[in-house]
């Protein structure tokens, strides 16, 4: 019976024992997370202030590509679509056509009118040159009569003639004078028609020759450049072509940039040439390497349809935003899509 006893209290005096250390535990535990917190934010802070002014970053930014609005620059139905949205294409490849046989005829019209034109030309220089005999002929049979009228007037004078002859050879000579200066204004008219260089009529009639020939090479449309179609769907077979509007757009395949807006505090200290890290949206996880290439000349809010008129009394001041180009360094191996959202942090020099 005492030894059952001794073990009770032995054991009632060990049990306490695994209590007071998971205590133990507890505790230190609570007081190592206690010092950790504070700790780890002096770090991040630390951390923030060493870091802080050496790079800056904007989420208003973009990617961006060259886009061409492909116009037709003559009226007229398609008659044939050689592409369709997503289509890759090179550079002077045929994109549509527009009906040919109106400028075809056009053109035949305009070549008959250079053939009218030169044909006018030709008569005018036959009849300029034909003037010239005129006038001739015209002195000739003025000579002829001014002998004549010589010849009363001396036989008046000794009275082997009368009067009334006299008169008709002077006449005659009147006669003979006028049909002199007709020849000669004849000539003269003959020879203005006719320009020094080339004739206006046929200078007209090759510009209308050209013009229709300009027309129906503009009947096939090419590609500017090198690219990818998008926009096409109004580009069907029947449909109008209407000078001046677009028919479909081409982005260009090369030369993708990324728009970044920034604050106008943090735009003094961006320079060309500093490194700059892209990320976009549609790629997380993946880091593109830039520079900056450019920086905007103006705000944004200057560049819009609406500039903001700040000369009144109820003027609030906004931070305006700079646009800033950044060019991708190398080749990138995910596809840039123009308009795609990314997020730009500039590393400012020292």
């Amino acid at each position: 019976m005492n030894k059952m006893q001794a073990v009770t209290v032995e054991e009632a005096e060990a049990a306490p024992a695994p209590k007071k250390r998971k205590r133990i535990a507890v505790r230190k535990t609570r007081w190592g997370v206690m010092l950790a917190i504070p700790l780890i934010i002096l770090a991040v802070l630390a951390y923030w202030w060493m870091t802080s002014g050496s790079t800056v970053s904007t989420d208003n930014a973009a990617v961006k590509q060259d886009i061409v609005s492909v116009a037709p620059q003559i009226n007229g139905p398609l008659i044939e679509v050689d592409v369709k949205n997503g289509d890759n294409v090179k550079q002077g490849q045929v994109l549509y056509r527009i009906d040919p046989e109106p400028f075809r005829v056009a053109l035949l019209d305009a070549e008959a009118k250079l053939a009218a034109a030169q044909l006018q030309t030709s008569q005018l220089r036959t009849q300029a040159a034909g003037t010239s005999g005129d006038i001739a002929g015209a002195q000739a049979n003025l000579s002829i009569k001014q002998n004549a009228l010589g010849r009363q007037q001396a036989l008046l004078k000794r009275g082997f003639t009368t009067k009334a002859d006299y008169e008709d050879a002077l006449n005659e000579v009147k006669a003979a004078e006028t049909q002199l200066s007709d020849a000669r204004a004849r000539s003269a008219n003959a020879s203005a028609a006719i320009a020094t260089g080339e004739q206006p009529s046929i200078a007209a009639a090759l510009a209308a020759v050209a013009k229709a020939k300009l027309d129906l090479k503009r009947t096939t449309v090419v590609a500017p450049m090198a690219g990818q179609i998008a926009n096409a769907d109004r580009v069907q077979v029947g449909n109008m072509a209407v000078i001046g509007v677009g028919m479909l757009s081409l982005v260009r395949s090369k030369g993708a940039w990324v728009d970044a807006n920034f604050k106008e505090k943090d735009v003094g200290r961006i320079v060309p040439g500093q490194k700059v890290k892209i990320k976009i949206d549609a790629y997380p996880g993946t880091a593109f390497q830039g520079h900056v290439q450019s920086i905007g000349a103006g705000t944004g809010s200057e560049f819009s349809i609406l500039p903001a008129q700040n000369a009144n009394g109820n003027w609030v001041k906004v931070t305006q935003r700079v646009p800033v180009r950044i060019a991708f360094d190398g080749k990138t191996d995910k596809p840039l899509i123009a308009g795609l959202s990314a997020d730009v942090t500039v590393y400012l020099d020292d």
